[in-house]
This record gives structure tokens, C-alpha cells and sequence, in this order.
């Protein structure tokens, strides 16, 4: 599945809609670190990659971007755990 994201930058999130239903990554960005606060797919469209192609669109943004990531959503950490290649832009507090 290839989703059609968009940057909501004015309401700090990536968001897609999926068969009439918003799918989201809400995050707070501040002096160049991205927190990843939330994901959300609904369950009438969960199951399919959704938050999994979220999640790495956001990361890929962040890469791009050159911001630190602190994943404190729990989908976006597994994520993380799943995928080290995302290891070089997680924020070392």
C-alpha cells in the first residue's frame, strides 16, 4: 500500500485517510527534536501497514529534516527497536 501522506505542520502531525478514515502521527517539535506523541489507525482500516508506512514516513521526514527523535509513543519505539537503521537520529538525552 502506498498512502498519501500529508504534514499538518500547524496541527503537528502526519496524517493519511484511508477509505474515509484519518490515520495519524501526532508529534510536538522543538529545537530540532520531533517527540512522536500518538498513532492512530482506526480498527475499520487497521491490519494493513498502515501506522507501520505512518510511522516510516515521519521518520524519513525527520531524517531528511536533520531532527533527533524522542519516540514516546509506543507503536513509534517498537518501530524503532524493529528498524535500527532510525538509530542515528534517536535524541541521546
Amino acid at each position: 500500500m502506498t498512502l498519501s501522506v500529508s504534514h499538518n505542520q500547524a496541527g503537528q502531525c502526519f496524517e493519511a485517510m484511508v477509505d474515509g478514515h484519518r490515520c495519524v502521527v501526532d508529534y510536538i517539535l522543538r529545537d530540532g527534536v520531533i517527540t512522536v506523541t500518538y498513532t492512530g489507525v482506526p480498527e475499520a482500516v487497521g491490519g494493513r501497514g498502515i501506522a507501520a508506512e505512518l510511522t516510516k514516513f515521519v521518520l524519513d521526514a525527520a531524517t531528511q529534516a536533520g531532527w533527533k527523535l524522542i519516540p514516546a509513543c509506543s507503536y513509534t519505539a517498537a518501530y524503532v527497536r524493529r528498524h535500527p537503521e532510525y538509530n542515528n537520529i534517536l535524541n541521546k538525552i
